[in-house]
């Protein structure tokens, strides 16, 4: 069984990040999205309010944050 985790999303009026859960600190919050964004489109879900989630495995999740850190 691989267990899902959900990535809240959280934007500005303009369109900007304003919040993104599990992201590395050394990415912004408009990068970690990209990142996700790149990777794993399929798993992104618009909400309602200037929200989103993607729904992904913790091993999905590990790999991008380790490849988004070697890059930055």
């Amino acid at each position: 069984m691989n267990p899902q985790i959900i990535i809240h999303v959280r934007f500005a009026p303009n369109g900007r990040v304003i919040q993104i859960s599990e992201r590395p600190a050394r990415l912004t919050p408009d990068q970690w999205f990209d990142v996700l964004k790149a990777r794993a489109d399929s798993a992104y879900h618009s909400l309602s309010g200037g929200r989103g989630v993607f729904r992904l495995t913790r091993a999905a999740v590990d790999t991008f944050k380790q490849e988004a850190v070697t890059l930055a």
